[in-house]
């Protein structure tokens, strides 16, 4: 069995596949300086055909260890994930098909935005409910590219 070590997320070990977004770093006060706005947090990519899209997903949570096979990608857009109850997710990723993956733990008070053609692992919650929004391209034509792995990679801690 081939096993992946989780590595903890932040901004620079993320960079090469997506944004992280979280509300650390430079803010402006709003609403009466009673909250603080971290501005413009992602880089949302959509092919000129496409829009910019807001869906509810709700995903099984995974165990670990967990074993996957499967990574996709989006060429049309970006996709971001943003956990509705704050829970830790895994995020996966891979520079390319075939290529050993990255496996990345969230501590549930972030969210990712996946760069268009990112290759990546599906919604991984760690626990239940696993609801998430998701703003990703809407539009005509295909948009998933998927790819199997020969034999599964293992998560481990």
């Amino acid at each position: 069995m081939r096993d992946i070590r989780i590595e903890p997320i932040s901004e620079a070990a993320f960079a090469p596949y997506g944004d992280l977004l979280d509300a650390n770093g430079d803010y402006r006060l709003i609403n009466d300086g009673l909250c603080r706005r971290h501005h413009d947090r992602a880089r949302l990519e959509f092919d000129p055909a496409g829009r910019a899209g807001i869906s509810i997903f709700s995903a099984e949570p995974r165990q670990l260890p967990y074993l996957f096979d499967l990574i996709e990608r989006h060429p049309e857009g970006s996709q971001a994930f943003i956990p509705l109850y704050g829970l830790p997710f895994l995020v996966i990723v891979a520079d390319a098909p075939g290529e050993r993956p990255r496996a990345f733990r969230t501590s549930g008070a972030e969210a990712v935005n996946l760069h268009r053609g990112t290759w990546h692992g599906v919604l991984t919650p760690l626990s239940p409910p696993g609801l998430f929004a998701v703003v990703d391209r809407i539009g005509p034509g295909p948009n998933l590219e998927e790819y199997r792995y020969s034999e599964p990679w293992r998560v481990v801690e």
